[in-house]
């Protein structure tokens, strides 16, 4: 149920959400199992410890302690995190509960890239819910972001390297399964609904306290990494549902923070179903517009919005089922293309814009192959299995989104945006299937009602947006400066969800942010030009 993510793009200078719950492609979390980094000699104290490197020394902060010690495990090694400087910050598993038990969250701190780093760090913080930021760190670093400074990376509660984990590969493996599914059937529902169901049941089975998993227990997490680490004020670079977080920890712990990069933004006090299918109709048109204003592009596929329009109520009136083979297999895999499943895909094929106009045509003379063949993809792809926190994903969700957004309500968000699509297709927000059966199932209580309010303060912030971004639109950047005075709202167009990851013009805004956070050298957007459309004979 995260927010998906298609293959990222990446440049030379060198992406919300993770495989979801949903289902759909996945960005792969690209990490490694790394020995103990180099570090001072551990000492243990409660005060800071002049000269002593970031993250070399033990201190307790309250009910939480730092320890310096290898690196956190990662599913494939990234070279990022060489020499970077290791630990693990030890915090109560719900702060609710005094006595209660603990858990353990990886810390990775990768040096600077100048040998007068500036004093105050960057924290980045990672898409999903459900990613493990440690496993992002190569996008971080090939961004340049650790240029002035250092760059901490921490396993939020219950990633992949955070002890314990709330992974639950079963839905995985049920997404995985889906692609031969018709995508919004009740039969699909039942199934869905029991795979969440199993994992809840599973967490249960290992004592893991499922309301501890959300957004006030995360930011609480950092909040006690920045005391435990000694360090008066640092930074934050939150990408897809990381901004979600960024802006939480705004409002409940602003004291520490020097500035805010927000990356693909996702306001907690807007966040849900209606939201999420308002982000598709920008994403979508902007691509589509983008289409039309290139004579060769318009020529070829005219009224491109029309034509998927078309599809989407074809499709979900007679569903196509189509085989495919997939990279490093030859056996064959059955895909399912109803309407819902073609909103999803294009949700995140934003991600590959060029192909998106051949591919929608292709599929209107009945070549679905291609669209099939990205569809199961990224669900099928063993990069998609075992990774995502789905216990940290419903943990927020279902405690701080559909308490406060009716089923009624996110129709009519489908209704109001796409009103010719069937209202089947309606009824399941892009990314966010099922989103409210799944959550009777996961029965957590509600967050506080402030959860749903608005950031507000004087810290400079950085809101960027990626003009493509169909997974959380470019009018939240607005959004959220109405409340944040001191935001500087930027949109980067032709790009997609999480800006950073596939544009260095992104990537020199953001370092110039954190330079100089009130005012950030944007100069790079006048050179940016529309990609050049994939044209088929």
């Amino acid at each position: 149920m995260t927010f998906a993510r298609a293959p990222r793009r990446h440049h030379p200078a060198g992406r919300l959400l993770a495989p979801s719950s949903a289902g759909l492609a996945a960005a792969l979390l690209v990490a490694g199992l790394l020995s103990a980094p180099a570090r001072a000699q551990v000492r243990t104290t409660t005060e800071p410890t002049p000269g002593a490197p970031i993250g070399t020394v033990a201190r307790t902060a309250g009910d939480a302690a730092y320890e310096p010690g290898p690196c956190p495990k990662t599913p494939e090694p990234v070279k990022a995190l060489e020499g970077a400087r290791c630990g693990t910050l030890t915090v109560p598993e719900n702060r609710e509960k005094p006595g209660g038990r603990t858990i353990r969250l990886g810390v990775a701190i990768v040096p600077a890239a100048t040998d007068s780093p500036e004093p105050d760090p960057i924290v980045w913080l990672a898409g999903g819910p459900g990613d493990d930021a440690v496993g992002e760190a190569q996008m971080a670093i090939d961004g340049g972001l650790n240029r002035d400074r250092d760059v901490v990376f921490m396993s939020q509660r219950g990633t992949y390297s955070a002890d314990p984990d709330v992974l639950c590969p079963n839905i995985d493996e049920f997404n995985a399964r889906s692609v031969g599914l018709v995508y919004d059937a009740p039969s699909t529902e039942r199934l869905h609904v029991e795979a969440t169901k199993a994992c809840r049941d599973q967490l249960a089975a290992r004592g893991i306290d499922l309301s501890a998993y959300n957004d006030i227990q995360s930011a609480a997490d950092y909040e006690d990494l920045r005391k435990a680490l000694g360090i008066d004020r640092w930074n934050l670079y939150g990408i897809s549902y990381g901004t979600h977080l960024a802006l939480a920890y705004m409002r409940l712990h602003p004291e520490g923070l020097r500035s805010v990069g927000l990356d693909g933004i996702l306001p907690p006090s807007r966040a849900g179903s209606a939201a999420t299918w308002s982000s598709a109709r920008q994403g979508f048109d902007g691509l589509f517009k983008a289409c039309a204003q290139q004579p060769a592009c318009n020529k070829r596929y005219p009224n491109l919005s029309a034509t998927f329009d078309k599809l989407v109520r074809q499709l979900e009136a007679e569903p196509v089922t189509t085989t495919v083979t997939l990279p490093g297999s030859d056996k064959p895999v059955k895909v399912v293309l109803d309407g819902g499943a073609l909103v999803n895909w294009m949700t995140s094929a934003t991600h590959v814009a060029p192909q998106v106009p051949a591919a929608l045509d292709e599929l209107a003379r009945g070549k679905p192959q291609r669209i099939a063949q990205q569809w199961a993809g990224g669900k099928l792809s063993p990069q998609a299995i075992g990774r995502v926190a789905h216990g940290l994903v419903y943990g927020v969700f279902c405690s701080e989104w559909t308490p406060y957004e009716s089923e009624q309500a996110a129709l009519r968000g489908g209704q109001a945006t796409f009103p010719s699509f069937p209202r089947s297709v309606q009824a399941q927000a892009p990314q966010l299937t099922f989103l409210h059966p799944d959550c009777d199932v996961w029965n957590v209580p509600p967050a506080p009602p402030s959860i749903r309010d608005a950031t507000r303060g004087d810290i400079p912030t950085l809101a960027l947006s990626g003009g493509f971004d169909s997974q959380t639109g470019a009018d939240n950047g607005p959004y959220v400066a109405r409340t944040l005075p001191n935001a500087e709202v930027v949109t980067v167009p032709y790009e997609p969800h999480v800006v950073f990851a596939t544009s260095e013009c992104a990537q020199e805004i953001a370092v110039s942010f954190f330079d100089t956070p009130s005012a950030p050298d944007t100069a790079c957007l006048k050179t940016l030009e529309a990609p050049e459309f994939e044209i088929a004979p």
